[in-house]
């Protein structure tokens, strides 16, 4: 071995061992910064592995909650060397989702990715930026109130269903619920009505399958590195679902794509999907993958979150009769004393329904955690030093509970949200829609979702209570998700 030779192999090493030192210093210097935050009582070196160990996703669920009574305002968990700052307090909160040095999504999100590629969910960057400006319009007032159309008319679908299958002993609400937001979005975002009961059972067992699997990814240390992970039986399972889950989106881009060269496409009622192909076929920055990336993305959020929002409202308003009869008296006030289907007029004038919505989002938002990587170093609102890449968790759940803020903070309180009470409190103290620039874009298209499908019930039914919310147990998922039945007794009017 030549002279030359030996100095470029010294030289290489040299480099390496200086690229390892510097990421261990840097490893290092945070792991102390984080120090300074509080934490639970954790082993040494294993942190929290042990204990999430031996916790099943509903224990997991329990615990953290815990842990953000504890510790909050801020505090520190950690699994093996990875640390998480975990923020449970309006003035982080706003700092973090104000700001865009913090819009790229914690490593949670990442594991999104075999499912729903880099969509507007899980992009970041410039990508994200593109895609949050070509989806804006899908949501102008005026496609909304196209969209209330189509609300309306899978109102009086669930109506009807419920007639029929009234139960003496209460219903569980989760599969009509399900049901109904699958159809809501598949009819206004896609533009077909998804009509086969099993193809949407399997769709929605597919979620549930895959949020599981990301889940127990996360949790797993070993699982979290992609050389690893790519060898195991739970990889094999998440490619499996996604699989399934794409062809599901892909027949239904397909079955759209075939209309509209038909002609058949009704252009007074434009879905998502149709000004997504219309962008594609005028050249815009989006391919076909694109396309299958988004609507993976509004079936996922536009009906999971959905559901499990108008579930917990109908269970809140069945165990407090004088609430809903409050919002029975606004609904005769606005729409007559003859059911009829609301209409967009109609729907600023529901105030204390309104109030109703917000209020069982507090309790239960549909997302109860969200996680940002800080994108850069800075000193959090309340103190702490918080060092450029740093997994952030943003827990919504808590921070509605926060009984400084909202006294009573288990109890439902409609009025919490009049205008006067609102005023009094700081901007991020609410964020069942996150909050920032990468707050859900949607959220106009569930409130109004909502309120349809609510007035449809209580003009049809009276609600009588037979599960109680604290019977109703969470477990750790992407969304807010229950094992338990969800059940309601309906009472025709």
């Amino acid at each position: 071995m030549g002279p030359l030779m030996r100095l470029g192999i010294w030289t290489a090493f040299s480099i390496l061992l200086l690229l390892i030192g510097k990421m261990l210093y840097h490893r290092l210097r945070n792991a102390l910064t984080l120090r300074a935050l509080p934490t639970p009582k954790t082993t040494p070196i294993l942190g929290l592995a042990i204990e999430f160990y031996k916790y099943n996703a509903e224990e997991t669920f329990r615990r953290l909650r815990e842990f953000s009574k504890d510790f909050r305002p801020i505090y520190r968990l950690s699994l093996f060397h990875v640390d998480s700052v975990n923020i449970v307090n309006a003035s982080d909160m706003e700092q973090i989702l104000s700001s865009y040095n913090h819009l790229t999504k914690s490593k949670t999100y990442q594991s999104l990715e075999g499912w729903l590629g880099t969509g507007l969910l899980t992009s970041t960057g410039e990508k994200w930026k593109s895609r949050r400006k070509l989806l804006t319009p899908t949501f102008h007032f005026k496609i909304l109130q196209d969209f209330l159309v189509t609300f309306n008319e899978e109102t009086t679908k669930l109506v009807e269903k419920i007639k029929t299958n009234l139960d003496d002993s209460g219903n569980d609400i989760t599969r009509f619920i399900n049901h109904f937001a699958l159809e809501s979005v598949g009819e206004t975002a896609m533009g077909l009505d998804l009509v086969d009961e099993g193809v949407l059972i399997d769709y929605r067992q597919n979620i549930r399958k895959i949020g599981q699997i990301i889940i127990e990814r996360m949790l797993t240390f070993w699982y979290r590195s992609n050389l690893i992970y790519q060898f195991t039986n739970l990889a094999y399972q998440e490619k499996c679902v996604a699989q399934s889950l794409h062809r599901f989106s892909e027949t239904v881009i397909r079955r759209r794509k075939v209309m509209r060269r038909g002609s058949t496409v009704e252009r007074s009622k434009l879905a998502m999907l149709d000004l997504l192909l219309k962008y594609r076929e005028e050249g815009a920055d989006i391919t076909d993958e694109g396309i299958r990336e988004e609507v993976d993305t509004f079936l996922f959020e536009g009906h999971d979150t959905t559901a499990i929002a108008i579930s917990m409202l109908l269970v809140l308003l069945a165990n407090h009769k004088d609430i809903q009869e409050k919002v029975e008296k606004e609904i005769l006030k606005v729409l007559g004393s003859k059911p009829r289907p609301v209409n967009h007029e109609d729907l600023p004038k529901l105030e204390y329904l309104e109030c109703c919505i917000k209020e069982s989002l507090r309790l239960y938002p549909s997302v109860p955690t969200i996680g940002r990587i800080a994108g850069e170093d800075f000193t959090t609102s309340t103190g702490y030093q918080i060092p450029k890449g740093t997994i952030l968790m943003l827990h919504i759940f808590d921070l509605h509970r926060d009984a400084t803020v909202f006294p009573n903070p288990e109890k439902f309180d409609p009025e919490r949200f009049s205008p006067e009470n609102m005023s009094k409190r700081h901007p991020f103290a609410y964020i069942p829609f996150s909050g920032g620039p990468r707050n859900c874009i949607g959220q106009k298209f569930a409130m109004w979702e909502i309120k349809a499908l609510i007035c449809g019930i209580l003009q049809n039914f009276r609600l009588a209570p037979v599960d109680t919310p604290v019977d109703i147990k969470f477990y750790t998922d992407l969304i807010l998700r229950t094992n338990s039945p969800i059940r309601v007794k309906f009472i025709r009017k």
